[in-house]
């Protein structure tokens, strides 16, 4: 599903220099894994989830997603690939403040073209899906903070993506809401959807099945996670 292979990026500091973040990232993730990246602030982390997330480009090597090469789009294109095969969750949820949480998530299918019915239809079945169908017609600020993250979790899911990339979707809530958070996003891999979190809360990553862990722009390990067994090999 994801290919990554050589990876690197650089961003200008000043007139001359460059800030390398991302050094020779090697990374295959297929269809139904659920992976998380670790790291600490300044690891690349974030750098690799808007490339993978088509909101940043590489400077060298390749990416594949579901087994097209990505090379130099524009932001028409990376859209329109977004909007196909990507959902997004974030940690600060993003909602549209003044619509409900019926229309937040019915959102990405106006921008599909698919009716109005059928939107508000679609939005709803999703809703009910995480927990929130009797919130469709409440605002984002009648919503608790893991409520928010539910609706938010249903937007990223109600365009049918192959890939929902969560960063840190966990940050801003306690203990027992990012639980139900995690066990939301366990129920989403086990019907086969493909996920991929960041995340600098180990116990978060120990619910994924795979925890990749980057360093100054280079992966340090790769764990796999299997019916609470960890097997940890270092590259």
């Amino acid at each position: 599903m994801i290919k990554i292979e050589k990876l690197h990026k650089s961003y200008p500091i000043g007139k001359k220099d460059f800030l390398h973040v991302l050094k020779g990232i090697d990374l295959h993730i297929k269809e139904g894994e659920f992976v998380s990246i670790m790291g600490s602030s300044g690891s690349g982390k974030s750098t690799l989830l808007n490339i993978v997330g088509l909101l940043d480009e590489h400077d060298e090597g390749s990416y594949y997603l579901n087994k097209q090469k990505i090379e130099r789009l524009d932001e028409k294109k990376a859209a329109i690939l977004r909007n196909k095969f990507l959902g997004f969750v974030f940690q600060s949820f993003n909602l549209i403040s003044y619509k409900t949480a019926l229309e937040n998530v019915a959102l990405p299918l106006y921008y599909k073209g698919v009716s109005r019915k059928e939107r508000q239809e679609t939005a709803l079945k999703y809703l009910d899906k995480v927990g929130l169908k009797d919130w469709a017609k409440h605002l984002p600020n009648e919503l608790s903070g893991g409520q928010k993250q539910r609706v938010a979790i249903a937007r990223a899911l109600v365009a049918n993506p192959k890939v929902v990339l969560a960063d840190e979707p966990t940050g801003a809530l306690d203990s027992t809401t990012t639980d139900s958070v995690m066990e939301l996003l366990t129920a989403i891999n086990d019907e086969g959807m493909t996920v991929f979190v960041i995340t600098h809360e180990q116990e978060v990553a120990d619910q994924t099945d795979r925890i990749v862990t980057l360093k100054d722009g280079i992966i340090i390990s790769d764990e796999i996670t299997e019916k609470g067994k960890k097997t940890r090999h270092y590259v």
